[in-house]
């Protein structure tokens, strides 16, 4: 199995956010937040859980395996919205990946300085999880760790409708100091594609933590605007 340390910035000054990645349908906005993170410049640390490795394999066809997680993740973070292959070029460098069975991981502990975390997308079940602070693994127990820690936790909830107890649970997520973030496109900013609306979901989801991007186009108070 290859090392689970891998990247190229020093351990001493790497601070990542922390990607979570659940059982919900939706591996595209994950795809989207992890390039979009490394093409501002940031640390990626992945955790995908072993749900997700199921949703995964059913909507890319490829696999996501530990001892290939480099090369599983960058077919990918290639693979556009759409199917298309080798959409994208995207850089691992500054990617850490963590088995999801690793309760001794670094975002398992809060002297580990991750910046926060994005759990996108979110399951109701890890939406139960991480609310009841049942911290059953890595993913659940970052989360844990990043709202005790204070720091930023952005939830990408994906599923419809949504029951009493899951809003019951995400109303407890947002006064522990989460942002809920439903994924929810818009369609102001002129989407031609499935592309542009995981995009938009993604941006968004960096807006919530002030991480810097061009996913989609920004309202500006002129009607219109998606056209020019």
């Amino acid at each position: 199995m290859e090392p689970r340390h891998t990247s190229s910035i020093p351990d001493d000054r790497r601070r990542p956010w922390v990607v979570g990645v659940s059982g919900a349908s939706g591996t595209p906005f994950a795809a989207s937040v992890v390039r979009a993170l490394l093409h501002a410049g940031e640390a990626v640390d992945l955790v995908v859980s072993r749900a997700a490795r199921l949703t995964v394999l059913d909507e890319t066809g490829h696999p996501f395996r530990d001892a290939h997680w480099r090369e599983d993740l960058a077919r990918w973070l290639a693979r556009g919205a759409d199917g298309t292959p080798d959409a994208y070029d995207v850089d691992l460098a500054a990617v850490r990946c963590w088995p999801a069975g690793d309760l001794a991981a670094g975002p398992s502990s809060g002297s580990y300085p991750a910046k926060g975390m994005l759990i996108v997308p979110a399951s109701t079940a890890c939406v139960a999880g991480v609310a009841l602070g049942l911290s059953k693994d890595l993913l659940q127990r970052a989360a844990s760790v990043t709202l005790k820690e204070r720091r930023p936790l952005v939830v990408v909830v994906r599923e419809t409708p949504l029951s009493g107890p899951t809003l019951r649970q995400l109303v407890a997520l947002d006064e522990a100091g989460a942002v809920v973030l439903p994924a929810s496109p818009a369609f102001y900013a002129g989407a031609v594609s499935a592309q542009d609306l995981v995009d938009f979901v993604a941006g968004r989801t960096l807006d919530a933590v002030g991480v810097p991007h061009k996913l989609y186009r920004r309202w500006t108070g002129e009607l219109g605007g998606a056209q020019g």
